[in-house]
């Protein structure tokens, strides 16, 4: 992807920045800007009633009752920032440099986009809960109580997560999965088929299909209903984009940015969920859904819109806790690739080692083995063999 000079459109440091989005890429590309001496006006934009917070912590201790509040260390004061938390961007105009909202307009010479994704739901006028802000977390969480069917819908990362939450709550939970194993989708069969001793607990009901949520429960395409109390849908998520219609940026499944966080709209950039990032080390554009991604890239935007370079092309990582183990997976494996499995004494799955065609280690998982993460995300792009023979 072509790049323009890292001057064009840089913001000056006593303009006037709008962020719209109010998570951790918020928060840190805040106090980026302060860091480096900008000066200038900085509006924030959430449409939550809260100030930024942190996401993985809503499955991994709030529906446990660990926390209430995932709040991160943010001052607007100290930060000398305005934060206009329950309002709503409807639109941008990058021409005119103005930014749309529910109440009224805000000028920007500086924007930065960080509206992160939207669960997606399935038909059907039931109840279905998701699984992506603090609200939905707290209203989730008083609906565990012991003895209450929870239905979930995908047997995937969020899913088997708030599986494991239910369980812990003493609530029966049925999981309706469409692929034939858990995470088969993202880790293939045969990685994936390792996992199905952990979901003992739950009805795992895998190559299920599902038509709607109504008011008795789940109603499959055979048009079998599963009696449900609660029922989460966890099948995925879609860039919250709708509101950049006619704004003038390239949009495809995210908004289309460089290496540098930078849209093809000079002081307009773009990170987290919403954007999709692109990638010299594998010459396309990537959306990486995961905190580590949204978090690292922040100070790249941050830089972007002042006019310094900073590339963020890292290899990925985003890890899971679920059913007691912890999985961690760094890199990115494609459909060519061969994968080698090791177990524990147990039988349990240990690692699974991805290699891609030419011989170099593409990805790498790793179940309760948090020692490891940082030599496998440091190997991968190099010789698997090498991997292996140093971590055998």
């Amino acid at each position: 992807m072509s790049t323009v000079n890292e001057t064009a459109g840089a913001v000056q440091l006593d303009g006037r920045v709008v962020v719209v989005g109010g998570g951790l890429a918020t928060a840190r590309i805040v106090s980026t800007l302060r860091r480096k001496k900008f000066t200038g006006a900085i509006d924030i934009v959430a449409a939550e009633e809260h100030l930024p917070y942190d996401r993985p912590p809503l499955s991994k201790d709030v529906l446990f009752g660990v926390k209430d509040s995932t709040a991160l260390p943010f001052d607007p004061t100290k930060l000398d920032v305005t934060v206009h938390t329950g309002r709503v961007a409807t639109g941008a105009d990058t021409q005119a440099r103005v930014l749309h909202t529910d109440r009224g307009d805000l000028p920007f010479d500086g924007l930065v986009i960080a509206t992160g994704a939207d669960p997606i739901r399935l038909p059907g006028d039931g109840e279905q809960l998701t699984l992506r802000t603090i609200d939905d977390a707290l209203a989730l969480r008083d609906r565990l109580t012991p003895g209450a069917r929870v239905v979930i819908i995908g047997a995937s990362w969020i899913g088997a997560e708030v599986a494991t939450a239910a369980m812990s709550h003493g609530c029966e939970v049925t999981c309706l999965e469409y692929s034939e194993a858990p995470l088969s989708n993202a880790l293939g069969v045969d990685v994936a088929d390792r996992l199905l001793p952990w979901w003992s607990g739950v009805d795992l009901r895998c190559g299920t299909s599902v038509r709607e949520v109504s008011g008795e429960g789940v109603v499959l395409t055979d048009g079998t209903v599963v009696p449900a109390d609660v029922v989460v849908t966890g099948i995925g998520v879609r860039p919250a984009i709708g509101w950049l219609d006619g704004s003038g940026l390239t949009i495809d499944r995210g908004v289309l940015t460089d290496e540098y966080c930078r849209t093809d709209v000079p002081g307009v950039v773009a990170l987290g969920d919403v954007a999709q990032r692109w990638s010299p080390k594998t010459n396309q554009h990537a959306a990486v859904e995961h905190w580590d991604d949204a978090g690292g890239a922040a100070t790249t935007a941050a830089l972007a819109l002042i006019g310094e370079a900073l590339a963020f092309d890292p290899v990925p990582y985003f890890w899971s806790d679920q059913f007691g183990h912890k999985i961690q997976y760094v890199g990115k494996h494609g459909p060519d690739d061969t994968v080698a499995i090791t177990t524990s004494d147990d039988g349990d799955l240990d690692t699974a080692r991805w290699t891609a065609p030419d011989g170099t280690l593409s990805a790498w998982l790793g179940v309760d083995r948090p020692r490891d993460v940082i030599a496998a995300r440091t190997a991968v792009g190099t010789s698997a063999a090498e991997f292996v023979s140093a971590h055998a």
